[in-house]
Formats: C-alpha cells, structure tokens, sequence
C-alpha cells in the first residue's frame, strides 16, 4: 500500500477537459469514495444502498482507483460488522470507507467513537434518514446524523448532487490533514436519488487534492510489528481526562484545514464554498438558517422575494456542522439581521429545543450578546415530508410578526399541539422552470427507469439544467410512482415536487379512478393518457371529475393504448418504452426525431446482450407508438 501511495506522480500542467454527467447523489458519493479509497466495508440500507453497489459494480469491472489499485469492496453481515472492518482495515493503514445511514448509523457508533478517539483519518457517506421511533420509516431527514454529533466525527452537509461530489473530495482531503474523521451527509432521497446534472472531478484534481504525505503518514501511524507501539489501552481516572482533552487542538484546526481545503478545491474546480454561506440581500432583516437540500429551495425564494416583493431577506447555509466555528457563522450573518429563524430537519422530545437551533442561539449568546436579533426555531421535512416555496414564504412571514412563533413546524397541520404555521398551498416558482413533467406509473412496471433514461436524454442533448425525482412508497414494486422531471436555462433549486406541471402522463387508466391525477396540472398543459379504449370511446369512460378538469384547465388531452402496442410488437405487458415514445413526440422537449433516436440508442446499450430479437421488439415498439 505504501508503494502505491508513493507512485504517484504531481499531475501534469495540461488543461483538463471538463465532462459533465446526469446522476444521483448517491452515485456521486460513491465516485469519490471509490477513486481515493482501498477498502470499502459494506451493507445494504435504503436509501444509501446505490453507494455500495456502485463500489460493488466498479470493483468487479477492475476498475483502478487513483492510487491504481482496485479497491476492495466486502459485504459484511450488518452495519456494526461493516465498521468494524473499516476500524481495523483503517488501524492497519489503509484508506477506508463506507455508506449507510439510518438504524446502519446507530450500530456504527461505538466503532465511531473509537476511530474518532484515535484521531484516525476516514470519511462515512451518509444519505441521511429518518430513525424508527413510533414507526419505521425508509424516507429522509437528519435525525439520524444528529444522533451522531457526540462521537467526534466532523459533519459536512452538501446541498444536491454537485455538492455530494465536492464535499466529499473536501472531506477526504481534510480528514488526513486534520486526522480527524467525517460525515460527508446529504439529505436520503431528495438529494441521493435525484438526478441532476454533475460536473465531474478529473483524476488529476483528485490527486492534487490528496496530499501524499498526509497519506504516508497515515500509514506510518499502522500498528506494525515491525515498529511497535501502544494504543487502545484501558485507563484510570489519573490520566483519561487529560488525554480526551489533549484531542482538543486536533478538533481546533478542522475548520481551518477545511477552509484551505475548500480554497484549494475551488483554485482546482472554480467553485467556491465556505464553512458557512450567505445568500441574500446585503442588509438582510430575515434570514433563515439551514442546511441540506432545503436550503436550495430556501435560496430560490429568497431571490424571488429579494427581486420581486422587495424585501430584505437571507439565508445562511450551514455546511460544517461539527465542530460548529462561532465566529465563522456570525461573519456569515448580515448585522442588520433583525428576526432568524434557525430550521431543524428532526425532532428531539424533551430538549429546549433542536440542535442547529440551540448551536445558533449559543453562538449568539457567545459571540454577539449585545446585538441579539429574535431567533425562533422550527421543525420541517421529517421522514421526506415536503418543504417547497409555500411553506417558506410562511417562514419568513411569520418573522415579520410582532412575537413570531417558536418551535414550530411547517408543512403539517398540527391539530393536537398547535406548533405549525399555515401556508398558502397555492403559492408557486414554478414558473422559472420551462418543462416539469408528472408521470403517474405503477412500480416495476419500468415507467421510472424510462424517466431516468428520458432526463438523461433531455440533459445530453439541450445542455439545459435537468432534474429528475421519482416518488414510491416503501412497498415499492406494485404501488403508485410518480417521476417529477424539470429542465431548463437556469439552474435548478425547486427541492421539491412539482406542484404546477405543464406536462402529465398517467400510465394507467385505473388511476384516473383513484388519484387525482390532474391536480396540479396548469392551464393549457398537455395530458397523456395509456387507455385500453378506442379513441372514439376514451371520453366516455373517464370519471366526471377528470372531465372537468380536462375543460376547466384547457388540457391538450393524448391517448394511446400502449399495452395492444406491446402486445402486437411481441413486448408482452412492457409499455414503458411505447409511453416514453409519446411524451417525446409530443412534449416538444426536444425534437421528436432526435429523441427517438437516443431512445433507441439507449433501447441497444440496454438490450444488446439479449440478442438481436429482442433489441428489434423495441424498435418496434417505438415505431408502431408513432
């Protein structure tokens, strides 16, 4: 391993081709994770599982790391077994990682109090989720991390998929600078499944990044008999508290090894992040405080109020949560603030209030006490529970109230204990972006995949900026899916569903029966309707309320019946290829006739290996759908 780490050469001065590429968070993290690591302990827990497969996929491929070795990915038998091996795999040397989140966090801790005691170097992925309480949930929010901030681990929180990318090569880099370890965390679902477009990082910025004597220092720091020393021992109270504060120094410098990090990622890539960011008006009077993927929607609110209703409003993005750096957030903070409010993405029974809440009150309290704006806490997105423009309008309203409310929540209707603020369900941005597609599919039965393949084609060939959100229940195969896609000229920060589509397809008439599928449908938008009716016959059949809607908003109304498409193409009960057919060639996304041919490109890519057959079943398919 050490002569690995010593092969490697500076990068070369040559201008680097800058690639982009349409994928998830998760497999952003693991793009990372994969190239500057040798050991990869695993197991499986939604939704950070694509981390571990994608490592999975990528060994089995012997596809080298920038070391040019092939990382060694091994599957334990539980979470605690997976950090466990990370712990050992890392006290003998090696550069190691691995994904989880949720309960797998929690039976990672007691190996993660240790490896940070030691003050040994490695990052944890973490697609953060919400942890079993009254009930399981597999959907996402922060409670699980924060459960997490006593064992020693710095937390960095990235806010989409870009971020993932960057904030784990930041971490990498600094968790062998500064010897302690990290949590690159972002938010389960919302940012590990979304997929968006992705600058990637080239190799020789990886390299540049990865200081080789921090490495080799790594490593001489490896139990080895051949130069011993003493480590994990029992001690009394003589010395213990010392040694626990003797750490302190090491914690110290994070957030200036993280800075320099971040200042050097951004000489390298010419993005630019800080421990905190402030976005907003110059004199700012509200500012929110968040972190995670709401702070993007928080950002294109902002900017809306900010330009449109002439208010004076901000946010502060919090990036490095642990070790919280005082003077670094009040630097971020506009003086002129005059109300904050601090938002939580979890809940914790009993305390005075939730943690980024009381982190900002403190720093408050310690660093600015004469000059103390009102600061109000609130709670938001638990377990995946929407958070979208409305509701922060809400927010930043209820600031503006003479004794704005505190520890509230937004986007529930608290019946029982009255915390929540009301908000206007109406209020929509969605305006800013040109297509947002609804596509109301039956798990398993591909439309998800197709919607995939559909946003990735959109992204490949306008340039444009794309996003892809695909919504199912835990029961997954067999339930109701809705793919949320978005594509436009301007970036993309609407970190929620679309509530104003210009596009819907329900793949499934029964739908039509029970879900209103045409709720948030804007005027004049197109509808495409999978009907097993002739087209004569179609109207009739539809419930009286779809009809309406239909005539109330002036729909562009399609139908098709895919499944006799599949059938007579020999595609047996597979529609989704016939329904993305379609909605390209009437969506006018892009042109029809270039669609159609990425389509079959990808239908190729996809089917080749099951041989010529069934690669021209397709063809047909998308044929006889035109």
């Amino acid at each position: 391993m050490q002569d690995a780490a010593e092969t490697i050469q500076a990068p070369e001065k040559k201008k680097t081709q800058h690639v982009r590429d349409i994928m998830d968070g998760n497999e952003a993290a693991a793009y990372i994770a994969y190239r500057t690591n040798e050991v990869c302990a695993i197991y499986p827990i939604t939704p950070s599982s694509a981390m571990g497969e994608w490592a999975d996929e990528w060994s089995s491929k012997n596809i080298p790391n920038i070391f040019g070795q092939v990382p060694n990915v091994i599957e334990m038998q539980s979470e605690a077994g997976a950090a466990g091996a990370i712990h050992g795999a890392l006290t003998g040397g090696a550069l190691s990682t691995t994904f989880t989140c949720s309960q797998g966090l929690l039976l990672m801790i007691p190996n993660m109090y240790k490896i940070a005691g030691e003050l040994t170097p490695t990052v944890f992925h973490i697609a953060a989720r919400a942890l079993s309480t009254h009930a399981l949930s597999i959907f996402g929010d922060h409670s699980d991390v924060m459960a997490c901030r006593a064992t020693g681990f710095s937390m960095l929180f990235g806010c989409n998929a870009q971020e993932v990318m960057d904030m784990a090569l930041i971490a990498q880099a600094a968790t062998l600078r500064a010897r302690v370890p990290f949590l690159n965390i972002f938010d389960g679902f919302r940012t590990s499944h979304e997929l968006t477009e992705v600058e990637l990082i080239p190799d020789e910025y990886i390299k540049a990044m990865m200081d080789m004597q921090d490495i080799l220092a790594h490593r001489k720091r490896a139990l080895n008999p051949s130069n011993p020393f003493i480590k994990g021992t029992a001690q009394n109270p003589d010395v213990f508290f010392q040694s626990r504060e003797a750490a302190n120094i090491y914690y110290q410098q994070v957030p200036e090894v993280v800075t320099g990090m971040m200042e050097q990622f951004a000489g390298l890539t010419g993005r630019k992040y800080s421990i905190f960011e402030y976005y907003g008006h110059p004199e700012a009077e509200q500012v929110v405080v968040i972190m995670g993927s709401g702070a993007s929607a928080v950002k294109e609110y902002v900017n809306h109020a900010n330009t449109l209703e002439n208010r004076k409003t901000g946010v502060v993005i919090v990036r490095l949560f642990r070790p919280f750096v005082v003077s670094a957030f009040l630097n971020a903070m506009p003086e002129t603030v005059k109300q904050v409010a601090v938002l939580d993405r979890c809940k914790e029974p009993g305390a005075i209030g939730e943690p980024l809440y009381m982190d900002v009150i403190n720093a408050f309290a310690e660093g600015r006490r004469n000059n103390m704006p009102v600061i109000v806490g609130g709670r938001y997105g638990l377990a995946s529970k929407e958070f979208n423009a409305g509701m922060i309008k809400a927010v930043f309203d209820e600031l503006l109230q003479e004794k704005p409310k505190n520890h509230f929540t937004i986007g529930i209707d608290d019946d029982v204990t009255h915390t929540s603020l009301s908000y206007d369900e109406t209020f929509s941005l969605e305006d800013a972006h040109y297509f947002r597609g609804l596509f109301f599919g039956l798990g398993a039965d591909g439309t998800v995949s197709a919607n995939k393949n559909s946003i990735k084609i959109i992204g490949d060939v306008t340039g444009d900026f794309v996003q892809g959100y695909f919504v199912y229940d835990s029961k997954k195969s067999g339930s109701l899916t809705v793919s949320h896609l978005r594509a436009g000229k301007n970036p993309m920060h609407a970190t929620y569903l679309i509530n104003k589509a210009n596009f819907i397809a329900c793949h499934h008439f029964n739908y039509l029966k029970k879900y209103d599928v045409l709720k948030d449908a804007e005027t004049g938008a197109t509808f495409l309707l999978n009907a097993p009716f002739p087209e004569d016959e179609v109207w009739r059949h539809l419930p009286a309320s779809i009809q309406d809607e239909i005539i109330h908003k002036q729909l562009k109304m399609y139908t098709i019946d895919a499944s006799k498409v599949a059938r007579e193409t020999g595609m047996g009960t597979r529609i989704n290829t016939i329904l993305q057919t379609c909605f390209f060639a009437i969506s006018n996304v892009i042109p029809a006739d270039l669609a159609i041919g990425k389509i079959k490109d990808a239908i190729k890519e996809t089917y080749w290996k099951k041989g010529e057959k069934v690669v021209q079943k397709n063809y047909d398919a998308v044929d006889q759908a035109l």
